[in-house]
């Protein structure tokens, strides 16, 4: 079984990104488990609180999940045409100390989706990831992308999926993902 967490870069109760990432974990493949973490709870990074108290919990509590699952969903919104800054953040948190970014990402597969209202999706948004996730060290997968655009129309009033095209997209794009995240697993000896 394909073990991943998925994270949604919006802290909004109602947001598209929260309701992407449930459908995600609803429509997973058989083989595949979509675990839904949080970063609710993580704080404004600031190295003189990490250098005076150390990692937030809400922080190390994450990057043991990460580093536990065969693969990293990242389902993100886009505001001003880029990165979401408390996605950023808590990625940037994620990344403390530096000699522990080989055990949370150096590897890891990672997806990345996205739901936006405007007409682009979040097309910006996600381009916009792909630097970070080179000095993190992630394996980005790149055979499919989703860029879900017109989002209101997409979603119910409780930012569930419902619109049974986009489900079908992200069907898809999971049976793609879950795949490249169990090929880039180790063999494991017998």
């Amino acid at each position: 079984m394909v073990k991943i967490i998925g994270l949604s870069g919006s802290l909004r109760k109602s947001s598209f990104n929260a309701g992407l990432l449930r459908a995600a974990a609803e429509l997973a493949p058989k083989a595949c488990a979509v675990e839904i973490a949080s970063i609710h709870g993580i704080p404004l990074y600031n190295a003189d609180v990490e250098q005076a108290e150390g990692i937030p919990s809400p922080v190390a509590a994450l990057k043991d999940r990460i580093a536990a699952a065969d693969g990293l969903l990242l389902v993100t919104p886009e505001y001003n045409n880029s990165i979401p800054g408390v996605f950023k953040n808590a990625v940037d948190w994620l990344s403390r100390p530096p000699a522990d970014v080989a055990r949370v990402f150096k590897d890891r597969p990672v997806g990345l989706i996205g739901a936006s209202p405007g007409r682009m999706g979040t097309a910006f948004s996600q381009t916009a990831w792909l630097p970070v996730f080179r000095v993190l060290g992630l394996r980005p997968w790149l055979g499919r992308p989703l860029y879900i655009s017109d989002a209101g129309k997409l979603f119910d009033q409780a930012s569930n999926l419902t619109d049974a095209a986009t489900r079908e997209r992200l069907q898809a794009y999971l049976a793609g993902f879950s795949e490249f995240v169990a090929q880039c697993q180790p063999v494991k000896e017998k």
